[in-house]
């Protein structure tokens, strides 16, 4: 490593706006002041609200007018006929 080119890496003491403090390693400063921490934050706390993705698709399919049995098989449209996909080949040469 090339001489006096890096910065110096030292003790910092972190604030938080919670009242929480604690002392790290960093380039930054003698103090860093922060308005969440691993003390407060919804992730580390176990307060999380955890959004709900499993009617999402009952309610595409109920938006939509499919029927619980469409999927491979074809796509029920709003008027209630089945159609399926067809595959068309070309000829040329």
């Amino acid at each position: 490593m090339k001489e006096k080119i890096h910065p110096k890496y030292e003790k910092v003491k972190v604030f938080c706006a919670c009242g929480n403090e604690f002392e790290t390693r960093s380039t930054v400063g003698p103090e860093i002041r922060t308005e969440i921490c691993s003390n407060c934050h919804p992730f580390f706390t176990g307060k999380q609200k955890l959004m709900d993705s499993a009617g999402r698709v009952e309610k595409f399919n109920k938006k939509f007018g499919r029927g619980a049995g469409a999927g491979t098989a074809g796509i029920t449209g709003t008027t209630g006929t089945t159609t399926t996909a067809k595959k068309t080949t070309s000829t040329k040469k």
